[in-house]
């Protein structure tokens, strides 16, 4: 099998059962900016392949489920509606979600200001990670008749990112920076 196809290059692509849309239609926009957020974590979960802090191989474990779960976002986004879901997140995989986030934010500091996205690539890259999944979340809302868990799955996901960048921060020793007072 060839990599290329040449069938998008008209400026169409298929859905999953082979609906063609627009490559601009809110859905290609969607599963794309995961696909997006997706590859933004794999970067992060590359930084930290060198780096060495006490929950690094947790993480590193946990983000694979999440870029699994992401592919599994994407094809819903890209099913039509009316179609089978070939692979359906359930609520399992939020509630993974918060029990990561609970567990990551305990051991934290409390907010007490605003934080600038930073620290560490793979903290950082976390940070960007988690604004491309608030994107990938504005453009599924605009999805008819989106999954719920969807919505919430991506809602939660962008709050694990930014517990993550923090952990990562946190067990790389980087200081948090804050809003800078002289503005």
């Amino acid at each position: 099998m060839r990599i290329y196809t040449k069938s998008g290059d008209k400026g169409t692509t298929s859905l999953v059962y082979g609906q063609r849309i627009p490559k601009n239609d809110i859905r290609v926009e969607a599963y794309g900016t995961c696909d997006e957020a997706n590859s933004m974590i794999g970067l992060a979960i590359s930084h930290l392949k060198h780096a060495t802090f006490p929950g690094k191989d947790e993480v590193i474990e946990v983000f694979h489920k999440v870029q699994t779960a992401i592919f599994h976002v994407g094809a819903e986004l890209a099913t039509p509606v009316g179609k089978e879901v070939k692979w359906k997140l359930k609520d399992e995989d939020i509630q993974e979600l918060e029990h990561t986030i609970d567990k990551w934010d305990a051991s934290l500091d409390p907010l007490k200001n605003f934080i600038l996205p930073g620290g560490h690539p793979a903290g950082a890259a976390m940070h960007c990670a988690r604004t491309i999944v608030r994107r990938a979340e504005r453009c599924a809302v605009e999805i008819e008749q989106t999954n719920p868990l969807v919505l919430a799955y991506l809602n939660r996901l962008s709050d694990l990112l930014f517990v993550a960048a923090r952990y990562i921060n946190n067990g790389l020793g980087e200081e948090e920076m804050t809003l800078h007072q002289g503005l």
